[in-house]
């Protein structure tokens, strides 16, 4: 466990979670979007993931303009939250209940993405770097716009096919 002694560390320590956060939703979208049956899910979820490789690369050059590694953590609890993901569509039968686990999994995975880029963000401008904070909330602004889509597809289609299931 490295020691961070300065807020400008924490800092960094924040994006490389976040890089860690990213590259781990990429492999994790892809499953999900492999498992998905509504054609509307699943193109989210590939056009989420094809997001997620831009916001990560946006990530690993922002914490390489600072001299750091980007690969020096891994976010455990993203870890934890994609586990719980697979654990539940694992459990669930039927396509249509299985997509309406899916979303809510998918959404539990959004929100952990806005509240990780709003700190981020918000550090970064403490610290006076306001490029850095702007290539920030544009991605806060793309993980909250994809929480609206989703949101958009529970209360259409996908729970509505999951009730009726």
């Amino acid at each position: 466990m490295m020691h961070i002694s300065s807020f400008k560390d924490m800092y960094l320590a924040e994006l490389q979670e976040l890089v860690s956060v990213e590259t781990q939703l990429t492999q994790s979208l892809l499953r999900m979007a492999e498992i998905a049956s509504h054609p509307s899910l699943k193109n989210a979820l590939v056009h989420h993931r094809a997001q997620t490789e831009v916001q990560k690369d946006r990530l690993v050059s922002l914490v390489r303009k600072h001299g750091a590694d980007p690969s020096a953590h891994t976010d455990q609890a993203m870890q934890a939250l994609i586990h719980e993901a697979e654990k539940m569509v694992s459990i669930l039968t039927g396509d249509d209940l299985r997509d309406a686990g899916l979303l809510a999994s998918a959404q539990r995975l959004e929100h952990y993405e806005i509240a990780a880029y709003g700190t981020a963000a918000a550090l970064a401008g403490q610290l006076g770097l306001r490029e850095d904070q702007e290539i920030l909330h544009r991605s806060l602004e793309e993980e909250k716009q994809t929480d609206i889509l989703l949101t958009r597809l529970a209360k259409g289609e996908i729970n509505r096919d999951a009730l009726a299931a």
